[in-house]
């Protein structure tokens, strides 16, 4: 089982969408535990405050750093390992995923408004990022986080191949899919296929995302080298 606290303002935000689908499931199986700390439980003004102006003036709300610290101090652990969603962290992709996985504690401090004081910046243990663009807070990057890790974690998927042949798998993007019916609207699944061949749909999986990595995303590693069809087959091509 893994352990997961959310550091919010929002708890909602992130609970909602992660109590449906897969990780849903995960929850109530006991895969994955989700808990809450909010900020504004650590302050001690009557009007709960945890933003303020900042300094060297600007626009927007700074959140201080006195009662992150003392949500994150109330749920980190020895052995607990947290991470400060903010825009110059580290890039978050599968690897980083499956890393994260193996983990039997996370802790997320999640910003908002313009962010948060960088004075807690080293309560953290990795600073990510989920791309490079504007969210209102960390907690959409949060749910996107725990998502992808989540089903990394045995025994949520239940197929335990489930996630060694997909995307970003090898560097690559995951071959295109198809399903019934094998005519639709004038477009024939692929032959390959259709073959009950099991070689031949390796390989044309394997030229397929290959193919697709090298023209849509170039940046995911160099370009690879497309596996040949057995002698006296022709490539084939969806």
């Amino acid at each position: 089982m893994m352990r997961v606290d959310a550091v919010t303002l929002f708890p909602a935000m992130i609970d909602s969408p992660l109590s449906e689908s897969i990780v849903g499931r995960a929850r109530a199986e006991g895969f994955l535990e989700l808990e809450f700390s909010n900020p504004r439980d650590f302050t001690e003004d009557r009007h709960r405050t945890v933003d303020d102006k900042p300094y060297g003036g600007g626009t927007g709300m700074v959140m201080m750093a006195e009662p992150v610290y003392r949500a994150v101090k109330k749920v980190r652990k020895k052995g607990s390992f947290v991470i400060l969603l903010t825009p110059k962290g580290k890039r978050f992709d599968q690897s980083v995923a499956l890393e994260l996985s193996k983990k039997k504690h996370l802790v997320f401090i999640c910003g908002h408004y313009e962010g948060i004081d960088e004075r807690v910046t080293p309560l953290a243990n990795m600073e990510l990022s989920i791309g490079d663009y504007v969210l209102t807070g960390g907690e959409p990057a949060a749910v996107v986080v725990i998502d992808a890790v989540t089903r990394l974690i045995p025994g949520v998927l239940k197929k335990s191949d489930a996630t060694v042949n997909e995307t970003f798998t090898g560097g690559l993007l995951e071959a295109p899919h198809y399903t019934r019916p094998g005519v639709w609207r004038g477009k024939k699944v692929p032959d390959a296929l259709l073959s009950g061949n099991h070689k031949l749909i390796a390989e044309w999986r394997s030229a397929q995302a290959a193919e697709l990595t090298v023209k849509t995303r170039p940046d995911l590693s160099a370009e690879p080298k497309v596996k040949k069809p057995a002698s006296g087959r022709k490539k084939i091509l969806s």
